[in-house]
């Protein structure tokens, strides 16, 4: 027996998804979930999930983390607030959680980032226009980032 491919998502279905992807980009720091994401794209919370698998390449959840580690990135670079002070500013309640995707996300852990970032004048990009710097410096997703050497 034999696995079928997914069927493409409907045009319906893109367009509720690509609400919930800006609700996600404009209320990263709220507390959302799969069900109250769903719930509101009057979907359920599994069909959002695989659907917005389907049309973005990974889950809502793992969407919405990203979002938040982007942001600490810009947070964390500032250097106005300690690294507990930016997990909560995103929307995350989990100090360990936040710095175990910090770290699966941009390669180091968000306290070695924010350290870096402040020495020197870290804008590792001073010449680029901001929205392409953003671009150059958006986190990995799933667990690419390189293990940094610190030798």
């Amino acid at each position: 027996m034999t696995s079928s491919p997914a069927p493409a998502p409907r045009l319906s279905d893109l367009a509720r998804l690509r609400r919930v992807r800006d609700r996600i980009d404009r209320e990263y720091a709220q507390p959302l979930d799969v069900e109250a994401l769903a719930r509101d794209a009057h979907m359920s919370a599994g069909h959002l999930s695989r659907q917005f698998r389907l049309a973005y390449g990974e889950s809502p959840y793992s969407y919405l983390m990203t979002r938040r580690i982007e942001r600490a990135m810009a947070l964390l670079r500032i250097g106005e607030l300690s690294v507990t002070e930016v997990c909560f500013e995103v929307g995350c309640s989990s100090l360990g959680t936040f710095s175990t995707r910090f770290s699966e996300l941009v390669g180091m852990p968000p306290s070695v980032y924010r350290r870096e970032a402040a020495g020197a004048g870290f804008e590792p990009y001073p010449a680029l226009a901001p929205c392409v710097a953003k671009r150059v410096t958006r986190p990995i997703r799933n667990r690419e980032a390189p293990v940094a050497d610190r030798t």
